[in-house]
């Protein structure tokens, strides 16, 4: 049994949580010798999970848990994969699980099994023996004790954004994916965009030079979503603003940009420093929108409206990272990458390199087009979901399962990518203090393997 502490998801419990799992990392950032006498680490408890294939699969059953908004939006992308069955949807709603299996059905499929008795019956899933891959979709708080269920019950595991909430969590996840060999991946889908892709085949191609320094952000105008009585179940993603100030979803930004860098790949993240604006823009909205009998209005709102990191790499590179979803403005994941030979900046692309760019101003984007990724070239948008990405990402994933192959995102990417969650939380309470990253990867990060530039196989 799954034991979620609901009572400890406060402001000041996460923020215990995530700094006794960081106590003793101090060291992350010294020089190899002057660490040598004790790891920045816990001591792991399996083999490293780093290149590690997936057993291949003629069929990839999957499981489903959580069929509200985000997942119901997934899973008509799952029902277009060739050699993919849902064979389990979960949900706390019970009419979600019955529209759920109702799709599955109308698309000619064989009907899955249900379950929707109360918030555990997802233990019940991944009990059953024709899972091979556990989909979560649920509130943040939910996302690591699920994942570590699953594989513990021998499923891979994909998880949305985030992957863990606290950096404790991380750890766990890390420990189980190493202990039971089975595969955790945060389903980053801004990976798999087409610029996003794109980027990453030229910076690896060199024609940015060396790399200095990148970008990424959440920027979305979702007042409208936070304060609905039916998008999110309960309004659960309001109420973690009124809980921590901090970061609340890095991923979307950070992982291309961490990509682009090698990060786990000959570079590392070594320390984050935040700081957030005033938290004004959901209580101006509450102002203009509710009626003063809403519940919403007991609610005092600690996230503030734009929280802004800085994060330096082993390398000496620099990321920002930003995020903002309280205000009115048009979305933008800012997409940045630096070089000595140029720079690429998104919303909308733009690019200079030199020797070919006239100086001082900026080039055409779709001129370009030749270094896309193999999987927007040969495979392309699909039925879609934010442009293409959810479809390709699903598409890869099916892949690399079907053949054997190592996932293009490994536990230690989705930790790491996660991880400014909890960490930005920290600093911003210390005063915008530099706080240092774990290593997930137990020093590995040096070690080439496949990523999301992989080759066709």
């Amino acid at each position: 049994m799954v034991e979620l502490p609901r009572s400890a998801l406060s402001r000041r419990s996460l923020l215990r949580s995530s700094a006794a799992a960081g106590a003793g990392l101090g060291l992350a950032g010294l020089a190899p010798g002057a660490a040598a006498a004790q790891n920045p680490w816990p001591a792991a408890k399996g083999e490293t999970m780093m290149g590690v294939p997936f057993e291949a699969h003629d069929v990839v059953r999957v499981g489903i848990i959580g069929v509200g908004n985000r997942g119901s939006s997934m899973l008509p992308l799952f029902l277009e994969l060739d050699g993919v069955e849902i064979t389990a949807v979960c949900d706390t709603s019970a009419e979600a699980v019955e529209r759920a299996a109702r799709a599955v059905v109308e698309q000619g499929r064989p009907e899955p099994a249900r379950y929707s008795a109360g918030e555990h019956d997802f233990e019940n899933l991944l009990a059953r023996d024709d899972v091979d891959f556990a989909y979560i979709a649920t509130p943040w708080e939910w996302h690591a004790p699920m994942a570590a269920a699953a594989m513990r019950n021998g499923k891979h595991v994909g998880v949305e954004c985030p992957l863990g909430v606290t950096v404790d969590e991380l750890w766990e996840l890390v420990d189980v994916s190493e202990q039971t060999r089975r595969h955790c991946i945060q389903l980053e889908n801004c990976c798999y965009g087409q610029n996003e892709l794109r980027v990453l085949r030229m910076a690896h191609d060199g024609m940015f030079g060396d790399l200095l320094y990148g970008a990424g952000a959440y920027l979305h105008d979702l007042r409208d979503l936070l304060f609905s009585k039916t998008y999110y179940a309960g309004q659960w993603r309001r109420a973690w603003h009124t809980k921590l100030d901090g970061d609340l979803y890095p991923t979307h930004g950070l992982g291309p940009v961490a990509a682009y860098l090698d990060v786990n790949r000959g570079d590392r993240l070594v320390r984050i420093t935040s700081m957030s604006t005033p938290a004004l823009g959901l209580a101006a909205y509450r102002q203009e929108h509710l009626p003063p009998e809403d519940p919403a209005w007991q609610e005092r709102y600690a996230k503030g409206d734009a929280t802004m990191s800085l994060i330096q790499t082993e390398q000496g590179r620099v990321i920002h990272l930003v995020h903002d979803v309280s205000n009115g403005r048009p979305y933008s994941r800012l997409n940045q990458l630096q070089g000595t030979k140029g720079v690429f900046e998104d919303y909308p692309p733009r690019i200079y390199l030199e020797p070919t760019s006239t100086p001082h101003e900026w080039g055409n984007w779709d001129d370009h087009a030749e270094h896309d990724h193999w999987l927007w070239k040969e495979v392309g948008p699909g039925p879609g979901g934010h442009g293409g990405m959810d479809y390709l990402m699903l598409y890869r994933l099916a892949q690399t399962m079907h053949l054997g192959l190592p996932p293009d995102i490994d536990v230690y990417d989705s930790a790491i990518w996660s991880a400014p969650f909890a960490l930005s939380a920290q600093s911003i309470e210390r005063g915008s203090a530099p706080v240092e990253f774990p290593d997930f990867t137990r020093g590995r990060w040096r070690t080439p393997h496949p990523g999301t530039d992989s080759p066709k196989p």
